[in-house]
C-alpha cells in the first residue's frame, strides 16, 4: 500500500520496511558507488524507470532536456499517485472513521520525510503549499501584514525567477517597502560588494536562488546567510533548481526559510515547501484564511493553531504531499555524490562537443563547469532567433526552453531578448548530446549566416 511506501525513518533513524508493491528496481535500488557512465541510459541505467521517455515525436525518439522546468517521473512515482485514490483517498484530520486516520496518517509522514529531505529539527517546520512560486507568495502576503513596514528594505538578486521578484514587487505598493537587487558578474556570479552595500543601508530581508534557472550558478548559501544575518536580515532562499541536484540541510545552511517545488524533485505538479525555522513560523501571521487553520471562531475574535497549520488553511493536496514522498525516497537512493558527478561529466561533455560543433558563433552563459555550476546550458547561436532553435529542435525530437525563462532582469543584464537553455538530470546521457549537437549542427546550416 500506499500508505507503507510513503512512511518515513521511524526514530531510530533506520528506514522503513518497503511495501512489497513498491519494491524498487534494480536501477532504484542501486548503492554501490562508482564512477558513473555517460554512455549508459541514465545514471546508473535508470532511464527505463521513466515510461514518458519511451515516447518518440516527429518520428524521432524523445530526447528531454527540459528538466529545470521540469523533471520527468519514476514509475514508483506514478504508480504511488494511482495507488493513493485507490487504497487511501479521504480529508485528513477532521475524519474519525479509519480511512481518514490512515490518510491523515500517510499526510503526516509525508510532512516528516520531507523533513528529514531537508535535515530540519521538526516536521513541524514544513508547510505544504503548491510549489515554490505559492512559498514565496505565503512569505511576502505575511510579512505585508505583520513585519515589514513602509521603507523597509528588501534585497533580491538580478539572479531571480520571477516567484522571487514579482511578490517583493508587490510589497512595493503595500506596505511600501523598498526592493533592491545585487548585481551579476559577466561570468554569472552575485556581486559581493553590491550585497555589502545594501546590508549596510539595512535590510529586513534578503531573498535569493540556491541555483540560476539560466546561468546555472550554484551560490554560496552559507556565506551569504551569514553575511545577511549579521546585518540583521532575515534569509529565505528559493530552493526550487537546488534541491533536484544537491543535498538539502537546512541547518548547515543557517537559512531561516527555504522554498522548493516537488515537479522538479521527480515528484507531481501541484505539491511544494515551504520550511521555516520554528520561531520565524510562529511570528508571521496567516496567508489564507479557512478551515483546519483554525483554533477558535468567534463574532469578535478569532484564534489560529500552529504551524504548520496555521498555513494550510483548506482542504491540502494529501495525495500530492504522499506521492512528493516516494520521489524523495527515489531520488535520495540514487546518491547526491554520484549524481553531482553524472551531471558534472554531462555538462563538460555537452559543452564541449557544442563548442567544436559550432564554433564562435555559440555563446554559453553562466560561470565556467565546475562545483559551482549545475546542469544547466543556457546559450545563444549567432543570428538565430531561441524560439527558432526551439522549433526546429522539436522536428528533431529533442526538447528544449526557450524564452526569457522568467528571469527578464537576468536577460537584460546580459543584453539579450531570449536564450535557448538545454538542462539535464539523472535520466539523461551522452546520446541525448549527441542528439542536440546534430540538431543544432541542422539549424545552424540552415538558419546560420
Amino acid at each position: 500500500m500506499v500508505r507503507a511506501a510513503a512512511a518515513t525513518a521511524p526514530a531510530s533513524g533506520r528506514p522503513a520496511p518497503r511495501s512489497p508493491r513498491a519494491r524498487a528496481s534494480p536501477s532504484e535500488a542501486r548503492t554501490v558507488p562508482r564512477r558513473p557512465e555517460l554512455s549508459e541510459r541514465g545514471l546508473h541505467g535508470c532511464r527505463k524507470d521513466f515510461p514518458i521517455l519511451e515516447r518518440s515525436f516527429h518520428g524521432r525518439p524523445l530526447t528531454y532536456l527540459d528538466s529545470a522546468a521540469t523533471s520527468q517521473k519514476p514509475r514508483s512515482v506514478i504508480d504511488a499517485e494511482r495507488e493513493f485514490y485507490e487504497t487511501l483517498n479521504a480529508n485528513v484530520h477532521r475524519g474519525v472513521y479509519a480511512l481518514s486516520e490512515e490518510a491523515t496518517e500517510a499526510y503526516e509522514k509525508a510532512r516528516a520525510r520531507v523533513a528529514q529531505f531537508l535535515h530540519a529539527k521538526d516536521p513541524e517546520e514544513v508547510v505544504f503549499l503548491r510549489g515554490t512560486t505559492e512559498a514565496i507568495n505565503l512569505v511576502a502576503g505575511a510579512l505585508a501584514r505583520g513585519g515589514l513596514a513602509r521603507g523597509d528594505r528588501v534585497v533580491s538578486t538580478e539572479m531571480e525567477h520571477h516567484s522571487n521578484i514579482v511578490p517583493w514587487h508587490l510589497l512595493r505598493q503595500h506596505p511600501g517597502v523598498q526592493l533592491d537587487f545585487v548585481g551579476l558578474t559577466d561570468d554569472g556570479r552575485l556581486r559581493g560588494e553590491d550585497l555589502d552595500r545594501l546590508l549596510a543601508r539595512g535590510t529586513k530581508l534578503f531573498t535569493f536562488t540556491h541555483v540560476s534557472n539560466v546561468l546555472g550558478t550554484v551560490n554560496p548559501v552559507r556565506e551569504l546567510t551569514e553575511r545577511a544575518h549579521d546585518a540583521g536580515a532575515l534569509v529565505l532562499l528559493d530552493a526550487a533548481q537546488g534541491a533536484p541536484h544537491l543535498p538539502i540541510d537546512v541547518q548547515e545552511m543557517g537559512v531561516d526559510l527555504l522554498a522548493f517545488s516537488g515537479h522538479k524533485v521527480l515528484g507531481p505538479t501541484g505539491i511544494g515547501v515551504l520550511w521555516g525555522k520554528k520561531e520565524v513560523l510562529r511570528k508571521l501571521p496567516p496567508y489564507m484564511g479557512g478551515g483546519e487553520m483554525i483554533r477558535e471562531v468567534d463574532k469578535a475574535d478569532i484564534t489560529y493553531k500552529d504551524p504548520p497549520l496555521k498555513f494550510e488553511a483548506g482542504t491540502p493536496n494529501v495525495a500530492g504531499a504522499v506521492v512528493l514522498s516516494r520521489a524523495l525516497d527515489y531520488l535520495s537512493r540514487v546518491g547526491w555524490d554520484e549524481l553531482r558527478s553524472f551531471e558534472h561529466e554531462l555538462l563538460l561533455d555537452a559543452e564541449k562537443r557544442l563548442k567544436a560543433a559550432l564554433g564562435e558563433a555559440l555563446t554559453i552563459y553562466g560561470p565556467p563547469v565546475g562545483r559551482d555550476r549545475e546542469a544547466v546550458l543556457s546559450f545563444s547561436l549567432k543570428g538565430i532567433h531561441p524560439h527558432d532553435i526551439a522549433t526546429l529542435l522539436d522536428a528533431e525530437g529533442v526538447a528544449v526552453r526557450a524564452g526569457h525563462h522568467c528571469a527578464q532582469l537576468v536577460m537584460k543584464r546580459y543584453g539579450v531578448p531570449a536564450l535557448t537553455r538545454a538542462s539535464y538530470y539523472l535520466y539523461n546521457d551522452r546520446e541525448d548530446t549527441t542528439r542536440l549537437v546534430e540538431a543544432l549542427t541542422k539549424v545552424q546550416q540552415i538558419l546560420g549566416r
